[in-house]
């Protein structure tokens, strides 16, 4: 189809305020701009993404009800119910202004799930909607499956339950449940049925591979009734590279990185874009990577450690004892670093972006999750796709011993092998011919047909 007829066409984006969504929803726009569509990013001024990126969308800021500076990152349900409350009308007369217009026509509104009022408002004005899934499908099982358990008394559980096997969602456990700790149930409960239950969008768009989740996507598309489309993972479809990211990175590792031998280096970024430590449990970090005696590039970013604006806190005599065998930053370009041939591991937070760059590039994973959807990945990358390791405590004897099993000895050398066997999967699937690939045209045509 001629490129030209496309152009006319536009596409609303609406990410959810948090990098893990923006990341993708970006990303996704960036490869529907090059199938040439026209691309607006709704976005709420909360975290907004930088339009100077991204020169060639139109951006639109939406009142999201934190101009007072109550957007508190932590609080994830809370924020995502007041911003559904404060946009929907402002995107509502949007969209109504934007249909009066003749020069061009909205093909539809793409939503991040957790934007659950622009299918309501898509709805009304009889726009076609898509929905944008930024976790695994088998996050989506395992948020549904919680609700229901919850409803039939069974969590929250006793702590000598945590390790016991959940009912029909093998191989997780009652402590890999996603719930997020920071909201109370029923509020969870209720974002969850409105993520998932009884959306009236007219297809599914994954951020995952089928060589990943086969079974999965099969299940979840037998019980839909509308098409699903797993086109990830999306990085590896973006005709070059973009930045995403809402905190400015420090590109000046990648040069310590280049001082460095093959498969030497841990990058250590276990707390991904949201999570904090206190002074303890930093300093057992610390301590693990320095008696581990491996070169490592550690991700503290500014905020991180509760009580300091940065690494005030680090344990005394710790950077003089690592030296050059260590290099400390604010902000990494991680799918670069992740590329380079002197990481030999990822100690990770297991967030479902990190967990697909860290594959695609072959780089076996330390896995310690901290919220929601990061445990069940973290249990999958160790016990299903086997590429990570978990570990179970912040304690640097531990630390110390799991950082040498995957860089120095026998095991790591294993996961290594799988990790690079899943990186060739991933090739095979985002080029001509291969499932996401394919998934990703048939997309475009459904969005056409519209």
């Amino acid at each position: 189809m001629a490129k030209q007829t496309h152009r006319n066409r536009r596409l609303i984006l609406v990410p959810c305020p948090y990098q893990g969504h923006i990341t993708p929803m970006l990303q996704l726009a960036t490869v529907l701009y090059s199938k040439s569509f026209s691309i607006t990013i709704a976005h709420t001024i909360s975290n907004s993404p930088n339009p100077q990126d991204h020169p060639h969308f139109t951006f639109l800021p939406m009142p999201d009800g934190f101009s007072d500076g109550k957007f508190v990152q932590e609080q994830t349900v809370a924020n995502v119910l007041v911003i559904s409350k404060s946009c929907k009308e402002f995107l509502r007369q949007y969209l109504e202004q934007q249909q009066e217009k003749l020069d061009e026509n909205i093909a539809c509104i793409i939503s991040d799930e957790f934007m659950f009022f622009c299918e309501e408002v898509a709805t009304d004005l009889k726009i076609p909607s898509i929905i944008l899934r930024t976790t695994n499908a088998t996050t989506s099982l395992a948020r549904s499956g919680l609700v229901q358990l919850y409803k039939e008394g069974s969590v929250p559980c006793q702590d000598s339950q945590l390790y016991e096997m959940v009912p029909d969602l093998h191989p997780l456990r009652f402590k890999d449940l996603p719930f997020s700790l920071s909201a109370g149930f029923e509020n969870f409960a209720f974002l969850i049925d409105k993520t998932y239950n009884k959306r009236k969008s007219s297809a599914v768009v994954w951020n995952t591979i089928e060589c990943l989740e086969q079974s999965t996507l099969q299940q979840i598309q037998q019980k839909s009734e509308v098409p699903i489309f797993p086109i990830g993972p999306i990085h590896k479809l973006v005709p070059g590279s973009i930045s995403s990211s809402l905190i400015e990175e420090d590109r000046s590792c990648l040069s310590s990185l280049d001082k460095q031998n093959r498969h030497s280096v841990i990058y250590v970024s276990s707390m991904g874009s949201l999570a904090s430590l206190d002074e303890k449990e930093v300093a057992e970090i610390a301590w693990g990577l320095a008696n581990s005696n491996q070169p490592f590039l550690w991700v503290i970013r500014p905020g991180s450690i509760r009580g300091s604006d940065w690494i005030e806190l680090l344990p005394q005599g710790f950077q003089e004892a690592v030296g050059e065998r260590g290099c400390i930053v604010k902000w990494a370009p991680q799918m670069e670093v992740l590329a380079h041939e002197a990481v030999g591991g990822f100690w990770s937070h297991c967030g479902w972006n990190s967990t697909l760059e860290s594959i695609a590039e072959g780089v076996p994973m330390i896995c310690k999750p901290c919220f929601t959807d990061q445990w069940v990945n973290a249990r999958y990358l160790s016990h299903v796709w086997k590429v990570g390791i978990e570990l179970e405590q912040l304690e640097r004897g531990e630390i110390e011993r799991v950082v040498r099993r995957l860089l120095l000895e026998e095991e790591g050398k294993e996961l290594r092998a799988r990790a690079q066997e899943l990186k060739g999967k991933f090739e095979v699937g985002t080029r001509e011919g291969g499932s996401s690939y394919n998934s990703l045209n048939e997309l475009v045509n459904f969005i056409m047909s519209f």
